[in-house]
C-alpha cells in the first residue's frame, strides 16, 4: 500500500486558493455589514443624537407616494406648528399620532422612542441575515453565522412587535 504523496507546489496553491477564497467571503460580510450600518445611521443619527434637535408630535393625515404627510405640533416654545412629512411604513396610518424628531434644515421627520430606534436600525438586520448566509456558507463558521443570523431577527422581530 503505498501512499502518492502530493507535491508541494499543489499543497501551497490550494492554501492560497483558500485563503483567497476567505479573503473574499469576508470582504463580501463586511460589505454588507458596512452598508447596513450606513443606510440606517441615516436615519438612526437623529433618533440616538436627537438632544438639541427639534422635538414634537405628528398627527397623520394622509399618505402616498412613499411619504406620510400630517399636522406637527413641537414640544418646546420655539417650533413651529405646520405640515410636515415622514417616511410611510406598514405602521402609519391616518389619524396615528406618535412623537417625532426634525431633520435640521428639512420638513422632514423621523419616528422616536423604542419604535423609532428599532425601525431605523431594520436595514442592518436585514444586513446581518444575508451576512450570515455568507458566514456560514462562504466562511464555514456555522456558530458565528447562527449568532449574525439571531441578531437580525430579534432586531427585526422587535421592530415589527414595536410599530
Amino acid at each position: 500500500m503505498s501512499q502518492k504523496r502530493k507535491p508541494r507546489a499543489s499543497v501551497a496553491s490550494a492554501r492560497i486558493v483558500t485563503f483567497g477564497h476567505r479573503m473574499a467571503m469576508g470582504a463580501v460580510v463586511l460589505l454588507l455589514l458596512v452598508a447596513g450600518v450606513w443606510t440606517s445611521w441615516s436615519d438612526a443619527q437623529h433618533v440616538v443624537l436627537s438632544k438639541g434637535r427639534e422635538h414634537g408630535t405628528l398627527t397623520v393625515t394622509g399618505c402616498g407616494d412613499g411619504v406620510c404627510s400630517g399636522r406637527y405640533a413641537a414640544d418646546g416654545p420655539g417650533g413651529e406648528p405646520g405640515r410636515m412629512t415622514i417616511e410611510e411604513s406598514v405602521a402609519v396610518r391616518k389619524g396615528d399620532r406618535f412623537p417625532v424628531v426634525v431633520k435640521p434644515g428639512t420638513n422632514e421627520l423621523v419616528r422616536t422612542g423604542t419604535a423609532g430606534l428599532l425601525y431605523a436600525w431594520v436595514p442592518l438586520g436585514g444586513a446581518l441575515l444575508l451576512a450570515s448566509l455568507v458566514i456560514g456558507g462562504g466562511l464555514r463558521l456555522t456558530r458565528t453565522a447562527w449568532g449574525a443570523a439571531v441578531a437580525g431577527g430579534v432586531l427585526l422581530v422587535a421592530t415589527f412587535f414595536a410599530l
